[in-house]
């Protein structure tokens, strides 16, 4: 599997592979500053939802690292500061906050040590963070794992693969491990307009690790589910509210629909970092709004739209719980009711 991103201790950097440049380039980044890191996650250099938080778990460590405070008082100031600054680079996927609450608790729970100290628990909780994420990851992959059978056809939109977490990714661990057992599945990938994360990402990483896969345009998803060839839907979410509502990357609820039209079982993998059941239901995730460029010239040669025409461009759309047949966590799958089901996962 392609590296995601990792703590260089001894450079004091996040190291991240630029996924703006991927299929073509594989580059590496080391990132040392709290900017360079806010512009990486705000420009997608890494993505996804248990990714973001892991590398804001980090840059949070970082500036921590750096910190010439001499006492609790100013030094938490500070982190706070820094956190609030990373959580305002991507404002929809609830790990991005997560992750540096778990930070800044870690601080409150340790007030009476002394700086040095502090600093390598910030450090030791980002990589318990990132290990978390790792092993979530793959018990999403066994759970999903029982919804599978051989010579499967799985849809799967945007990249909710290796690439967006710190292996495995979530609604991919499924098919890595389904191809580890031998069960010959095939996977169709979604493009992913406007910023083709299907295209560029998960095909990329799904045939690297030798599964079988198809890439797709996003309106042609219809189509392929007529044949007969599509036995289930996997994607993976960045936020999942108190009623099982869904934001996931924009097209998935259009997916989604097809899915509950085609009577094709369409599965959420989500780690339980992803679920906020502080929010009541998907009308109330703030999505996130992106540049126009995206749409109307970042892959073409020349614009390819009139000049000065509106653009709409959520980065996410919200699908709703009606449509989702079931949510797949670390500890569990979860079904309808989610008001209730989800409730009594996190208890």
């Amino acid at each position: 599997m392609l590296p995601t991103l990792y703590l260089d201790e001894g450079k004091r950097a996040l190291v991240i592979l630029d996924q703006t440049k991927l299929p073509n380039q594989f580059v590496m980044l080391e990132l040392k500053t709290q900017e360079e890191i806010y512009e990486a996650i705000k420009a997608l250099k890494v993505r996804g939802a248990p990714a973001i938080g892991d590398a804001a778990a980090i840059g949070l460590y970082l500036a921590g690292a750096k910190s010439k405070a001499k006492d609790f008082a100013a030094f938490y100031e500070e982190m706070q500061k820094s956190a609030a600054y990373l959580n305002s680079s991507r404002p929809t996927a609830v790990n991005l906050s997560w992750a540096l609450k778990r930070m800044l608790s870690c601080l409150e729970k340790n007030k009476q040590q002394s700086i040095p100290a502090l600093k390598e628990l910030l450090c030791a909780e980002a990589k318990a963070i990132c290990a978390e994420d790792i092993a979530s990851c793959h018990k999403i992959g066994e759970y999903g794992l029982s919804l599978i059978k051989p010579n499967y056809g799985i849809l799967t939109h945007c990249n909710a693969g290796s690439l967006a977490t710190a292996k495995y990714g979530t609604a991919t661990a499924p098919m890595y491990l389904a191809h580890e057992s031998g069960m010959n599945i095939h996977v169709y990938a979604d493009e992913t307009r406007p910023l083709l994360q299907g295209a560029r990402l998960t095909a990329t990483e799904l045939k690297m690790a030798g599964l079988d896969v198809t890439l797709l345009c996003d309106n042609m998803a219809a189509s392929l589910m007529q044949t007969g060839k599509i036995n289930a839907v996997f994607v993976g979410c960045d936020r999942v509210t108190k009623n099982g509502d869904v934001a996931n990357k924009i097209g998935t609820c259009g997916v989604a629909i097809l899915a509950h039209y085609y009577n094709i079982p369409f599965y959420v993998c989500a780690p339980t970092s992803t679920l906020d059941l502080n929010t009541p239901c998907g009308k109330d995730i703030n999505i996130e709004q992106r540049d126009p460029i995206e749409v109307t010239e970042m892959w073409y040669e020349k614009r390819m739209v009139p000049k000065d025409i509106d653009v709409y461009n959520p980065a996410f759309d919200v699908t709703e719980h009606n449509l989702v047949s079931a949510i797949i966590t670390e500890r569990g799958i979860v079904r309808a009711p989610y008001d209730k089901s989800l409730a009594a996962l996190l208890r």
